[in-house]
């Protein structure tokens, strides 16, 4: 053996076996992969609209053309009330939190499947793929966000409605109710990426849990339309404190979303902890079943 080798023995050598029962979550090495994290994220924001003729453009013509059909249907012709805000820009703050939250969890659903072959020939902690698929969309909720930026100041330019901008300290709350958005989309997307490696039928699920969440969250409707005595109750859906929180801190509504944010912040923590708890449970049969 030539002197300059290594010997064998001193080749540090790694065993992974697969866990048993409930496993510790194991964060810190999801921190020593954040690279790797990084990475997905950049490959994931490239791949999202190549080849397509708008590219990132649909992160606005999705949200808006909503509020659009949203408007004519609920704010001309149901007149549905919209806190004294004009209905467009009122359902549009509501929008681009919830896009962002649905696209995390559609496409976080199926990470595991889509990355079969990835999972199965190499190791890495694989909670980093939903969290990867649920953090991509940041770049198009930052392309939507400027665009209801923009529409605030155009009515009050304008004067539409009578509406005025009026910002106050309550957007400094704006980063609280992005980070309650995106906790929420991983825990949901912890539970459905594991759940879709062991049912395949949840990927027809997930359409039709995001259309009946979208009418239980006060997207098309102000949640003052919701009886105080059960306003904690429907702030166990996350999202409807992110929206509340949304037309709150940006639009300086009315309905300060005191309760129902403190409901949505317990329920989404404990999405996001048994979600991830109950990957890791799952994670030791993906190899064998993705």
């Amino acid at each position: 053996m030539s002197s300059n080798m290594t010997p064998l023995t001193d080749i540090p050598i790694t065993v992974i076996r697969p866990s048993r029962g409930w496993v510790s979550l194991q964060l810190d090495e999801v921190w020593k992969y954040r690279e790797l994290l990084y990475f997905f994220i950049w490959r994931d924001i490239k791949v999202r609209y190549k080849q397509t003729i708008l590219g990132a453009a649909w992160a606005i013509i999705v949200p808006f053309m909503n509020m659009v059909v949203f408007s004519l249907f609920f704010g001309k012709l149901a007149n549905i009330p919209s806190d004294g805000i004009p209905y467009p820009l009122w359902s549009f703050a509501a929008l681009v939190p919830w896009q962002f939250f649905t696209s995390g969890i559609s496409t976080s659903s199926s990470s595991l499947v889509t990355s079969s072959n990835m999972i199965k020939k190499i190791y890495f902690p694989r909670l980093i793929l939903p969290i990867t698929a649920a953090l991509s969309g940041i770049v198009d909720f930052v392309l939507a966000f400027l665009v209801l930026i923009l529409m605030i100041v155009g009515y009050d330019v304008l004067n539409v409605e009578g509406f005025s901008l009026n910002l106050t300290s309550n957007v400094l709350w704006l980063p609280l109710f992005l980070l309650l958005a995106i906790v929420t989309a991983m825990g949901v997307g912890l539970w459905l990426s594991a759940m879709n490696v062991q049912f395949r039928d949840v990927r027809y699920v997930v359409p039709f849990l995001t259309q009946l969440w979208l009418f239980a969250t006060p997207i098309t409707y102000p949640s003052s339309l919701i009886p105080e005595p059960w306003r904690v109750l429907y702030g166990l859906n996350p999202m409807a404190g992110v929206v509340e929180g949304f037309r709150w801190a940006l639009l300086n509504t009315d309905s300060t979303p005191g309760p129902i944010l403190v409901a949505s912040v317990v329920a989404s923590i404990i999405l996001l902890i048994s979600g991830a708890y109950y990957f890791r449970r799952m994670e030791k049969t993906f190899a064998d079943v993705a």
